[in-house]
This record gives structure tokens, C-alpha cells and sequence, in this order.
């Protein structure tokens, strides 16, 4: 029987992952679909581990528009740079798993809100930032947000199918410069967690070469449970952990 486990949690999840869980919004937008707020990650892969209901991720990348089918058990990922947005079918529930844990709470995600609002950092921080609390008012704000994004993102997706890719690069390239001076801060995190976490590993692998697995005599297990339920995340209602260096809430959700 365990007892009395250790009250510190000082390594990340395994690979230095993020968690969160997701119900995808209810929320019709203008093209009638329901669904969150597309946006992309500048440096991080996501995935989708589809736990309950059924849905869909559109995605728009150099391989142009794709409509990824998901239902319970089926995982889907996408890498940096692809807009993703998520489809409410049915009760869509999901697990993400974030890379690089810590940055995308650091702001490494950026909404397909329009050029306008992209050229300006204080109009965009205006547009993705919500009131604190998980209330009607927050809510509002939520759905305010993802109706922006949307619009940014029809216009995107409409270049694209049509064979023009330079909306979709100069949104890269705009997002790119929104985060630009937040860099030296995702250096320090990455460090201190994703590749802190493969250096142990090589140090590990040291240890065992050199037949002193002194690591060993650490081993430990840990818990935890969610700590902020029903938070209005960029693509549904979140659920995460407020775990060192794992899933402290986005900045500005």
C-alpha cells in the first residue's frame, strides 16, 4: 500500500509533455459549423487522443485543406505551423498531448484573427485576451474570439483551395512576428524542461553503460488531478493540471 507520496512534483510528465482535456465547443459559427478557434503553434506539435463523441479537425498546412474524421480512439497530430481547428459532431471529448510543456502556456499559439488585427500586437492582445473565471461573461468573450478567428480562417482556407498559398505564409510569417520577443522566455523553458528531460535521459543511459545506476534509488511515482475544470481554452471548455513546468493555464484563456 502507498503512503504519504511526496507532496513535489520535480520532473514533467514523460517527454516532457503537456495534458489537458478539451470538450469541443457547441458554438455554431458563420459557415455553420461548430466548433473552436483556429489557430497554430509556432514551435510545438499537438495531438488529439479522442476519448468520447465524434467530430472532426480541419487543418490547413502546405498539403492544403484536409478534414481529419475523429472518433473515440482515433489519435490525430499536427506540427508547427498548421492551422488546426476542431469540429463539435457529438460529444467530442479529447486528450491533448502538447510538446515542448510550458510553452504553449507561454503563448506559443497564434488565431487566424484577420491581417488587420495581426499587424497590430495590441489590437491582436485585445482580441485573444479573456475576462478571468469560467461565467457568462468569459464565455461571451470566448465565442467573440473564436467568431474573429473563424473569420480570419474562412478567408485562409478560401485562398488556399483556390491554389493561392500566400495568405496562408504571410499569416505565418505575421504570427511568427507576434512572438518574436517572447523567444528568450521559451528558450529558458525548453531548457529547463524538454531538453533538461532528454539530457537525464543521456545521463541515465551513462549510468547503466557504465553499470552504476545510482538513478535508480530515486524512483518515485507521483498523481494528480485536474485543477481548474471547465476553463475556456482556444478550442473548447479545458480541463488541466497545475503541474510544474506541465499545464499551467494559456496566458490570456
Amino acid at each position: 500500500m502507498v503512503s504519504d507520496p511526496k507532496p513535489a512534483l520535480p520532473h514533467p510528465l514523460p517527454g516532457a509533455i503537456g495534458l489537458s482535456h478539451l470538450s469541443a465547443y457547441d458554438w455554431e459559427a458563420a459557415d455553420g459549423v461548430c466548433g473552436g478557434s483556429p489557430h497554430l503553434h509556432l514551435v510545438c506539435t499537438e495531438a488529439y487522443v479522442v476519448t468520447g463523441g465524434w467530430g472532426a479537425v480541419q487543418t490547413l498546412s502546405p498539403d492544403g485543406y484536409r478534414d481529419i474524421p475523429l472518433a473515440a480512439g482515433s489519435i490525430a497530430w499536427f506540427t508547427p505551423g498548421t492551422v488546426h481547428r476542431m469540429v463539435q459532431g457529438g460529444d467530442l471529448r479529447i486528450t491533448v498531448l502538447m510538446q515542448n510543456s510550458g510553452l504553449p502556456e507561454a503563448g506559443d499559439a497564434v488565431f487566424t484573427f484577420p491581417p488587420e488585427v495581426l499587424a497590430d500586437p495590441e489590437k491582436y492582445a485585445a482580441a485573444a485576451k479573456l475576462p478571468p473565471g469560467t461565467g457568462p461573461e468569459t464565455a461571451a468573450a470566448a465565442r467573440r474570439r473564436r467568431d474573429l478567428a473563424v473569420e480570419g480562417y474562412l478567408a485562409l482556407r478560401e485562398a488556399l483551395e483556390a491554389g493561392d498559398n500566400d495568405p496562408y505564409l504571410e499569416f505565418q510569417r505575421a504570427a511568427a512576428r507576434l512572438v518574436r520577443d517572447k523567444v528568450p522566455t521559451w528558450r529558458e523553458l525548453w531548457r529547463a524542461g524538454a531538453l533538461a528531460t532528454a539530457e537525464r535521459t543521456g545521463a541515465q543511459l551513462d549510468a547503466l553503460e557504465a553499470g552504476e545506476p545510482v538513478h535508480l534509488g530515486e524512483a518515485t511515482a507521483h498523481e494528480a488531478a485536474p485543477t481548474r475544470l471547465g476553463g475556456f481554452g482556444m478550442c473548447g471548455r479545458r480541463d488541466e493540471y497545475n503541474l510544474p513546468g506541465t499545464t499551467l493555464p494559456y496566458q490570456g484563456e
